[in-house]
This record gives structure tokens, sequence and C-alpha cells, in this order.
């Protein structure tokens, strides 16, 4: 019986709470950056990003009590290391994140949630160490960066990259060079190219990856694809990474 009240000492409890506050904010947290991902539509929402965040903060946390382990009944065997702790977290995490990217053709998808999947569980560490204003300013800038960045990167300067696949008959499939001349009047440079010919179809496919630094080509080019090209079939499509 003594061994049981000794769970629910009034130290035990005190720590308990302090745990459950900690607790609380790694949920806040979770669900202000999950919200962020679910308002976009991603998969990760917010329930994944508040078990993230909370589950790496009481790991983190209970390595800053560890006489309070086993309701104290067993000082030898408590001991912490809380860098290994965190080491496994975020290894553990990494996993995770790599759950969430996916790979559709030349384009690669999830890469921002997985590094904010990750992001969250460093930001649940920080509130488990006790570091809550540090943990505040990571969520605003985690915030900040998934918001508004993502903003301001469309207005800079950048090269965009799309994927072209071209099927002509076998009679009338330009040439290289005339593919070359054609893109490049649409603003296009041919950055990889591969060729297929299909017999039974008689059939000649190009898949190609071009590059331009005019924003807005890319719509002008699947106009002129449709109406003006030759091409029996044609497929356009980003290439990120």
């Amino acid at each position: 019986m003594d061994t049981l009240l000794a769970y629910w000492s009034r130290d035990e409890l005190a720590t308990n709470g302090i745990l459950l506050l900690h607790l609380i904010g790694a949920l806040a947290t979770g669900i202000l950056i999950g919200y962020e991902r679910s308002y976009h539509g991603r998969v990760a929402g917010m329930r994944m990003y508040a078990l993230v965040c909370v589950a790496s903060t009481i790991l983190t946390a209970i390595c800053g009590f560890p006489q309070h382990w086993f309701a104290g009944l067993a000082p030898n065997v408590a001991t912490a290391d809380p860098t290994r702790v965190i080491q496994g977290v975020m290894t553990g995490v990494g996993f995770l994140g790599a759950g969430v990217i996916m790979k559709e053709g030349f384009t690669v998808r999830g890469l921002s949630t997985a590094a904010s999947v990750w992001m969250t569980a460093a930001i649940g560490i920080v509130i488990g160490v006790g570091f809550y204003g540090a943990a505040i300013a990571a969520t605003f800038l985690t915030l900040g960066t998934m918001v508004l960045l993502g903003r301001f990167e469309h207005v800079l300067p950048h090269e965009e990259r799309v994927h072209l696949t071209l099927a002509f008959p076998a009679d009338r499939a330009p040439g290289r060079e005339e593919l070359h001349e054609t893109l490049g009047l649409q603003g296009f440079r041919i950055l990889e190219a591969s060729y297929h010919f299909c017999e039974h179809r008689n059939e000649m496919k190009y898949a190609l990856v071009l590059q331009t630094l005019a924003a807005g080509r890319t719509d002008l080019l699947a106009g002129t694809l449709a109406s003006a090209s030759g091409a029996s079939e044609f497929e356009l499509s980003p290439a990120r990474g």
C-alpha cells in the first residue's frame, strides 16, 4: 500500500503538474503549426503536429526529474541523459517526416511538410527543457517561414522547370533541332531529353525537361501545343524537387 501511495505523494503530484503545463504548451504549439498545413490541404494536419510536439516534449521533460521516476523508489535506477533522448526523438521524427514525402513524376511533394514536422519536434524538445521564450519565438518563426516566405519566394526572380511529354505520328515527328527552335521561341530551353518509339502505334514520344526564366510561360506553351504543334498528345507538368 505504501508503494502505491508513493506514486500519489505531494512531490509526485507537483512534478506531474509541471509536466502537464509542458504538455499543454506543446499541444497548443502543435495545433498552431498543424493548422497552417491543414489550411493548405496537406495530409499532415493538426492532430499529427500536436502529437509530435507533445511526444517530443514529454520524452524530454521527464529527463529533468529522474529523482521522481518510479515514485522515487528506485534512486539507483533513475538516471537520465537528455541528449540521448533528444537524438532518439529527432531520428524517429525523421522517419515520420519521410512518410509524407511523395514523388510524382519529376515533382517531389511534401518536403516542406516533412521539414515542418521535424521543426515541430525540435520545438517540443525546447519546451521540454523549459526554454519557453525560445519555443514561442521558434513557433512564430516557423509559421512566418511557412506562410510569408513562400509568398515572397514567388515574387523573386527564379527559374521555372516543367516536364513536357510530346507524342507525334512517326512520319511527322520533328527533329531535335526543330524542337529546340520551336521551344526557344516560346522562351524555353531543353535541359534533358529522352526519346521513345512505339512501333505498335507508329508513334514517336519525347520526354523533355524545360527551363524558363519568364513567369507565366507555361500557360502560353500549353495553348500553343494545343492549337498548332501538330502533336497527337502532350502532357505538361511542373518539375519540382
